[in-house]
């Protein structure tokens, strides 16, 4: 009985003694004045208060191109994994990022390949060191197959989400 208290008592230090970062934390950006989201995010994230009405008007707003999806690879999309680095004080990352979860959702993504670093403007992820990642500017979505850089959408489409989107998963 002793040796499991002891084992238990040890488990609870080494558990509280590690630092995870929580989703769709927040702060208060003291340059643009605003709360914002810092460190991992996702959806849930961003249809809060205060993220919620932008996201919800881009996101309705915005009409899929279908015509242009027929060019992706659907079986190539269903193993890319996606990284979006985005501000939610950016302008563009308001923009293209409700835009492109209506293209994602539109191709039925499987989310749990998705994930969201949300910046604040020095590009930093809060106490998720990104560096590696080497963002200049935001949105930057970055596609990955089996671990493996296959190409980014930095801060504007070249064409659109979906002409972009189907080029990068071929």
């Amino acid at each position: 009985m002793q040796k499991t208290t002891i084992i238990l008592s040890l488990l609870v230090l080494v558990l509280s003694g590690c630092k995870t970062q929580k989703m769709n934390q927040t702060m208060f950006d003291e340059r643009v004045q605003k709360t914002i989201l810092i460190g991992d995010a996702n959806r849930n994230g961003l249809q809060t208060n205060p993220f919620n009405s932008w996201f919800a008007s881009q996101y309705e707003s915005y009409s899929v191109d279908k015509l242009a999806l027929e060019e992706l690879n659907l079986d190539a999309l269903l193993t890319t994994q996606i990284t979006i680095v985005m501000g939610t004080w950016c302008g563009d990352s308001k923009r293209e990022v409700p835009r492109f979860y209506k293209i994602l959702d539109y191709l039925d993504y499987d989310y749990s390949l998705l994930k969201i670093i949300a910046v604040d403007r020095n590009k930093t992820g809060g106490k998720l060191d990104i560096s590696e990642l080497k963002i200049k500017r935001v949105p930057t979505f970055i596609f990955y197959n089996d671990s493996k850089e296959i190409g980014r959408i930095i801060e504007t489409p070249k064409e659109s989400l979906e002409k972009d989107l189907a080029r990068i998963v071929k």
